[in-house]
């Protein structure tokens, strides 16, 4: 797991980065303002739990592999379901698409949980 954290963790990461900035320098321009605050909080999410990936990763190894990798998975699903749905909202205003949003916040949340429960086995 150490290996898929680091190179999805970074990967994500680098992506939001890249999206804060397209968001920052053209989105603000193209979007209402309501949109692109929902673009934000994508990348804002997308950043934050891609950090929890690469500090999962290392505390994997630093551990002797102690297998933390339901929280990876749960923590990359929520990204591509919370983040990748509301920068679909932001940029279609397709408005179904809200209600995949929370479905991706009970990922992270599982995420959260799950690394707090393998943290009373160690």
């Amino acid at each position: 797991m150490f290996k898929v954290g680091l190179i999805s963790g970074s990967i994500f990461s680098m992506l939001s980065v890249i999206l804060g900035a397209f968001g920052a320098h053209y989105l603000k321009n193209t979007l209402s303002e309501y949109s692109l605050s929902i673009f934000q909080t994508g990348v804002f999410y997308q950043f934050i739990h891609s950090l929890g990936i690469l500090f999962i990763a290392l505390l994997s190894h630093s551990l002797d592999n102690i297998n933390l990798n339901l929280s990876v998975w749960f923590f990359i699903t929520g990204i591509f379901l919370f983040s990748g749905s509301l920068y679909l909202l932001a940029l279609t205003d397709v408005k179904w698409l809200g209600a995949i949003t929370p479905i991706g916040g009970m990922f992270f949340i599982l995420g959260w949980f799950a690394l707090i429960i393998k943290s009373f086995k160690i």
